[in-house]
C-alpha cells in the first residue's frame, strides 16, 4: 500500500515561508505530477514527503502512518534524483544493489532483486558495465532501478529527465509511464516541463509561491482551468487571454463585435477576462468574424501551422490551424471563436462557471 496524504502542510525557513497550508490526497498506486514555474516549492514538497526535509507545521500521512517525524529510512520511500549519483568504480549492478548491501541484505537476495529490477528496466546486458560506458538514458535507468529494488510502498521523482536530450526526454517518459503500468506503484513526479505533466500523470497538482492552484486529470485542467495561472501554465501554446465585458448582447470583445449570448445578470457583471486556446480559433472571411487582425509571422511545424495575429485592442491572439498555411504574413484576416469553448475570468482571475 502507498497512499500518501498532506494534511495542512507548511515549510518555512526562518521567516520566509515556501509551503503554505497544502492539503493533497493521493491515492495508492496513483501517478501524481507536481508542477509549476521554479521556485513555485514543488522540489521542497517532494523531500518534506521524503524526510529530506523538515516538515515545519502539518501531517504528512503514509497510508494510516503518521510519518511526519521519520526519517527518510522509516518511510518505505525511493527517491530518484535529477543527478544519477551512481559510483563510478563500480559496476550497474553493484550500483543497483549497493542500498541492499549496506543494509546487510543476503547476497542471494540481492542478485534476485537486481536482476528482477533489470530485467523490468532491459539493463540485463549492461549489469558488468561502469556508468561511463552507458549513455545518458541508461544511467538514469540504473539510478531508477537502484530505488526499485528496495520495493518501496512510493517512489519519489525529483525532475529525473532534466539533463538529458530531447530525444532521451521522450524516451524515458515513455519507460517511465510503462514502469508504473509493471509496478502499479505510487509515484509521485516532479517536474517544470507542463508537456511531462500532461503526458504521465493520472492527476496533475499545479503549485505556485506555495500554494495549490488546482489539482485534476490533464484533461481536467485543459479544459476547465480553475484560474488564468493554470490557464497559462497548462497547454502549448498557452491560452489566449484578452480584456473583455459583458451587456445585453452577450460576451463582448474590446473593440470588436460580440461572441458569447447573453449571461445571467450576476455573471456577466463579474466578468472582465476572456480565454481561448489556440485550437479553437479559426480563421474566416472578414465580415464572419468575431475579430480583425493583421497576420504578424507563421510558425510552420509540420502537421500545424501556428499564425500570430496582431488584434487592435486585444494585442496578438495564437491561432492553430492544421497542416501548412501559406501566404498570410502581412495579411489582414477574420477570427471567429468556438463559442462551446471560451472561458470567463473575474477581476481575482478565477473561472467563472455559469
Amino acid at each position: 500500500m502507498g497512499a500518501i496524504r498532506l494534511t495542512d502542510v507548511e515549510k518555512w525557513f526562518g521567516d520566509l515561508q515556501v509551503i503554505k497550508g497544502v492539503n493533497i490526497d493521493i491515492k495508492d498506486g496513483e501517478f501524481v505530477v507536481f508542477v509549476g514555474p521554479s521556485g513555485c516549492g514543488k522540489s521542497t514538497l517532494l523531500r518534506m514527503i521524503a524526510g529530506l526535509e523538515d516538515t515545519s507545521r502539518g501531517t504528512i500521512w503514509l497510508d494510516d502512518r503518521d510519518v511526519t517525524a521519520l526519517p527518510p529510512s522509516g518511510r518505505k520511500l525511493s527517491m530518484v534524483f535529477q543527478s544519477y549519483a551512481l559510483y563510478p568504480h563500480m559496476s550497474v549492478g553493484e550500483n543497483m544493489g549497493f542500498g541492499l548491501k549496506t543494509a546487510g541484505t543476503p547476497k542471494n537476495e540481492i542478485e534476485e532483486k537486481v536482476r528482477q529490477a533489470a530485467q523490468v528496466l532491459e539493463l540485463q546486458p549492461y549489469l558488468d558495465r561502469r556508468p561511463k560506458e552507458l549513455s545518458g538514458g541508461q544511467r538514469q535507468r540504473v539510478a531508477i532501478g537502484r530505488a526499485i529494488v528496495r520495493e518501496p510502498e512510493g517512489f519519489l521523482f525529483d525532475e529525473p529527465l532534466s539533463n538529458l536530450d530531447a530525444a532521451l526526454r521522450v524516451q524515458m517518459r515513455f519507460e517511465i509511464a510503462k514502469l508504473h503500468s509493471t509496478l502499479n506503484t505510487t509515484m509521485i513526479y516532479v517536474t517544470h516541463d507542463q508537456v511531462e505533466a500532461m503526458t504521465l500523470a493520472d492527476r496533475i497538482v499545479v503549485l505556485k509561491d506555495g500554494l495549490v492552484m488546482q489539482v485534476g486529470t490533464p484533461v481536467e485542467l485543459y479544459e476547465r482551468p480553475a484560474n488564468l495561472f493554470v490557464a497559462g501554465f497548462i497547454g502549448s501554446p498557452k491560452m489566449n487571454v484578452m480584456e473583455c465585458r459583458c451587456d445585453q448582447q452577450g460576451v463582448r470583445l474590446n473593440g470588436h463585435s460580440g461572441i458569447a449570448s447573453a449571461l445571467p445578470a450576476d455573471f456577466a457583471a463579474q466578468v472582465t477576462r476572456l480565454g481561448i486556446r489556440p485550437e479553437h480559433i479559426t480563421p474566416c472571411d472578414l465580415n464572419d468574424s468575431h475579430c480583425q487582425g493583421t497576420v504578424e509571422f507563421a510558425e510552420y511545424l509540420g502537421s500545424d501551422t501556428f499564425l500570430y495575429v496582431k488584434c487592435d485592442n486585444l494585442g496578438t491572439l495564437t491561432v492553430r490551424s492544421q497542416g501548412a498555411v501559406a501566404g498570410l504574413k502581412g495579411q489582414m484576416i477574420g477570427l471567429r471563436f468556438q463559442e462551446n469553448h471560451i472561458h470567463l475570468f473575474d477581476s481575482e482571475d478565477y473561472a467563472i462557471t455559469y
